[in-house]
C-alpha cells in the first residue's frame, strides 16, 4: 500500500479540473456553513434530536426521490450545462435563506422547505457533477486520481466550513453564514464559465424514462462489482453514516458548550476526512483499494465505539478524527469503484443509483437515529451505530478480501482507448 507523493496532484496537470476543483473548494465552504448553521438554529429553536434528524431528512430525502431522473437527465443532456443550472439555483436557495433569517420573521417549517429545495437540486446536481469530472481530465488513468482530490476538497470544506461557522454564529449570526454561502457560488459559477470541454454530443437515441431506468437497474444487476458496493453503501448511510446529527447534543449537552463548540467538533471530523482524502490520493495505483475499504471501514467502526461514550473534549477531538478518516474513506472508495466501473453511456444512471443510496438513506438514517436517541440517549445511539459498522463489514467480508486487481483497473484499458478516440 506504498504512497507516491508524485501521483497525489496528478490531476491537476489538467486546466478544467484545476477551475473546477477552485470554485468548488470556495463553494463548498460555504455549503458547510450553512448546513452548520442551519442545524444549529433549528437545534436552538427546538433543542429536539428529533428535529435534527427531521432537518437532515428535509434536506436529504428529495435527493432519493428526485435522483434516478438526476440521473436520467445527466445521460440525455449536456451535464456542463446542468450543473451551471443547479450551482446557480444553489445561490438563488442560499439568498432566500438569508433574507428569511436576517428578517427574523421565521419559523421552522419554512427553514425545512427550503432544505427541501436544496435536496431537490441535488438530486440534478450529483449525477452531474460526478460523471463531469471525466470530461476535465485528458489521461483517463487519472480519473480515480481527481476522484479523491475532489473528496478531498469536500472534506477541506467540512473542516473550514464548521469552524468558522461556529464562530460567524456566535458573533454575527446566522444569516451571515447563510449570505457567505450564497456569494460563495460567484466562485463555481465562474469557473464554470471559463472552462473549455469537449463539444457535447448527444446520445443517439433517447428512450422513455421506463425504458432508461430499468436499463439502468438491469446494469446493475447484471455487474455485482458494482452492485454491492452500492448495497455497501446503503447500509452504511441508514445505519451508520448518520451519526453527525447527534453532534450538536454532544456540543450542548456532554461537553456544555455552544455553536463554537459544535464547529470545532464538526471540524475534526472534517480534519480526518481530508486527511483519508489525501491518503487516498496518494496511493500507489496498483493498490486494491476493496482492502482498503475493508479496513478503513473497521477503522470508522471502532473510532464511533470509542468516541460515544468520551467525556474529555481533546480525546474525544482525537477519536473524531479517526471517525472522519474512516468515514471519508469508506465513501469515497465506494464512489470511486462505481463511477470509475461504470459504462461511460450508463455512468449517469449508475452515479444516481448510488446517490439514492447515499442520499437516499442518510435522511431516512437521521430520522431513525434522532428518534432513537429520545430514548436511550446520543452516546449510546453512537455506541450502537458503531457496532452496527463492524457487522456489516463481517457480512461483505468474503466479497472485499478477494485477492483482485484494484478496483477501478477493470475498465482502464477501455478508458485509455476511448480517450484516444476521443
Amino acid at each position: 500500500m506504498k504512497l507516491t507523493e508524485s501521483n497525489t496532484f496528478r490531476a491537476f496537470r489538467n486546466r478544467n479540473y484545476r477551475l473546477f476543483f477552485t470554485g468548488q473548494s470556495i463553494s463548498r465552504i460555504g455549503m458547510w456553513m450553512q448546513r452548520t448553521a442551519v442545524i444549529w438554529v433549528i437545534f436552538t429553536i427546538t433543542h429536539s434530536t428529533f428535529m435534527l434528524g427531521l432537518t437532515m431528512f428535509a434536506e436529504q430525502f428529495p435527493s432519493f426521490l428526485f435522483s434516478l431522473l438526476g440521473g436520467i437527465a445527466a445521460d440525455r443532456h449536456n451535464r456542463y450545462k446542468i450543473l451551471l443550472a443547479t450551482q446557480t439555483a444553489s445561490m438563488i436557495q442560499a439568498i432566500l435563506l438569508t433574507i428569511l433569517i436576517f428578517t427574523n420573521h421565521y419559523v421552522v417549517w419554512e427553514i425545512l422547505i427550503l432544505s427541501v429545495v436544496l435536496g431537490i437540486i441535488n438530486a440534478y446536481d450529483v449525477p452531474a457533477r460526478q460523471p463531469l469530472v471525466h470530461e476535465m481530465v485528458n489521461d483517463k488513468a487519472d480519473v480515480p486520481n481527481a476522484i479523491a482530490l475532489n473528496s478531498s476538497l469536500t472534506n477541506l470544506a467540512r473542516l473550514l466550513g464548521p469552524a468558522l461557522s461556529g464562530v460567524i454564529l456566535e458573533r454575527f449570526g446566522a444569516s451571515t453564514c447563510f449570505f457567505l454561502n450564497a456569494v460563495s457560488f460567484v466562485a463555481v459559477i465562474g469557473c464554470l464559465l471559463l472552462m473549455k470541454l469537449p463539444p457535447y454530443h448527444p446520445p443517439a437515441e433517447k428512450k422513455k424514462i421506463k425504458s432508461d431506468l430499468k436499463e439502468g437497474f438491469t446494469y446493475l444487476v447484471n455487474t455485482p462489482s458494482i452492485g454491492k458496493i452500492i448495497l455497501l453503501l446503503l447500509l452504511m448511510s441508514f445505519f451508520v453514516l448518520p451519526f453527525n446529527t447527534l453532534l450538536p447534543v454532544y456540543a450542548k449537552v456532554v461537553f456544555k458548550g455552544n455553536a463554537i463548540t459544535f464547529g470545532y467538533i464538526s471540524s475534526f471530523i472534517g480534519l480526518g476526512a481530508i486527511t483519508g482524502a489525501f491518503f487516498l490520493a496518494s496511493l500507489n495505483q496498483k493498490t486494491n483499494i476493496k482492502i482498503v475499504l475493508l479496513v478503513n471501514t473497521i477503522v470508522f467502526g471502532a473510532g464511533l465505539i470509542i468516541f460515544s461514550h468520551l467525556s474529555n473534549f481533546s480525546l474525544a477531538m482525537v477519536f473524531a478524527t479517526v471517525c472522519g478518516f474512516g468515514m471519508m474513506s469508506q465513501t469515497t472508495i465506494c464512489f470511486t469503484v462505481i463511477q470509475v466501473n461504470s459504462d461511460a453511456a450508463m455512468r449517469g444512471r449508475v452515479m444516481s443509483y448510488a446517490a439514492m443510496a447515499y442520499f437516499g438513506m442518510l435522511p431516512v438514517g437521521s430520522l431513525l437515529i434522532g428518534t432513537v436517541s429520545q430514548y436511550i440517549g446520543g452516546p449510546v445511539t453512537i455506541l450502537c451505530q458503531g457496532i452496527i459498522a463492524l457487522i456489516i463489514v463481517a457480512i461483505f467480508y468474503k466479497f472485499l478480501k478477494q485477492d483482485t486487481p484494484r478496483a477501478y483497473s477493470i475498465h482502464e484499458k477501455d478508458l485509455k482507448i476511448r480517450s484516444r478516440h476521443s
